[in-house]
């Protein structure tokens, strides 16, 4: 069976893939064109990328498995894939996601990005011997609203309680069935955001991007913040209204921001989306590439399942995760 790996996270990865791979050749793509893709697609079985285009689906009429990288597949053209072509996910980010968001509403508390440039400066300001230096926050005793409550709205409950963190969520199914090990303060749907926006010190957005939910934090849901809110998006950026949040940050409506995602994609040359620039010159916002999730153990993980997905496939077994 042939395996070909065009992800560039992935290639990293190649010990872990091919591991147990016996009688699997595996080759490792992400260098090359997609002319030279193309040419490889028509003899290969199995293809484990993050994206791929009408093209290579048309050109690759035997393939058996699209194995995508992370959980979303919405870059897999679907309806161009043959009858017998099946698509299967991984996860395992959800952790690091969490971790993520702890760090960053820390960060945002704790005033860290001044109080570092203050440093680097050589300037020494503190309550201690400055009168106009304002006190940081901790998290212990208040409150986190998550917008979502998925797998990664979990996993940031589950860190936030363990901090001393009521937490609160508003989610799709308010009536939805909560893991045993969590306890939320409060759980309502989606009309009840006002509620989750106005009483959370910390507001988490995990939700995914839909029509439904595109710039579901505008101009009027920021107004419904407090004034010392924290908003943290790890999900897309298009569920934030990029010139309503700029315009909120400018007039201290609310206290600071932690981005993680984007209104746009970076050009591909190494530089950073537009909307970065937008951000840079705010103290109290924290801006990340969208590398929430890209610890070492969420890349070894899903190099493990993929690894066991494609031997599954290779001894007629069951394959695990399959969305399509």
């Amino acid at each position: 069976m042939r395996v070909l790996v065009t992800d560039n996270i992935m290639s990293r990865f190649a010990a872990e893939l091919t591991e147990n791979g016996s009688g699997t050749e595996w080759t490792i793509a992400n260098t090359w064109s997609e002319q030279q893709i193309l040419a490889a697609l028509p003899n290969t079985d199995v293809l484990v990328c993050s994206s791929m285009s009408s093209q290579m689906a048309v050109t690759a009429p035997g393939l058996r498995l699209v194995h995508v990288t992370g959980a979303g597949f919405d870059k897999i053209p679907l309806a161009d894939l043959s009858p017998g072509t099946r698509v299967a996910n991984t996860f395992h980010h959800g952790e690091a996601i969490a971790e993520h968001v702890i760090m960053t509403a820390l960060m945002l508390s704790r005033r860290v990005i001044p109080v570092d440039r203050e440093m680097r400066a050589g300037r020494w300001h503190t309550v201690a011997n400055d009168l106009t230096v304002p006190f940081h926050g901790t998290l212990r005793g208040r409150t986190l609203g998550l917008l979502g409550f998925g797998g990664i709205g979990q996993e940031v409950a589950r860190l936030a309680s363990a901090l001393g963190m009521r937490v609160r969520a508003v989610r799709h199914n308010p009536a939805g069935a909560v893991p045993d090990d969590l306890t939320l303060d409060w759980v309502g749907g989606r009309g009840d955001l006002p509620e989750l926006l106005g009483s959370s010190d910390v507001v988490v957005v995990t939700v995914p991007l839909s029509e439904a939910t595109r710039g579901v934090i505008d101009a009027r849901a920021l107004g419904q913040m407090r004034p010392t809110g924290i908003l943290i998006n790890v999900a897309r950026g298009p569920l934030i209204d990029e010139d309503a949040l700029v315009e909120a940050l400018t007039e201290k409506r609310i206290a600071g921001a932690a981005l993680d995602v984007w209104w746009g994609a970076p050009s591909g040359d190494g530089a950073a989306p537009a909307a970065v620039v937008r951000f840079a010159g705010f103290d109290t916002v924290v801006l990340t590439p969208h590398y929430s999730g890209h610890a070492l153990r969420t890349f070894q993980l899903r190099a493990a399942d993929i690894a066991a997905n494609v031997d599954n496939l290779a001894h007629g077994r069951p394959l695990a995760r399959v969305v399509h």
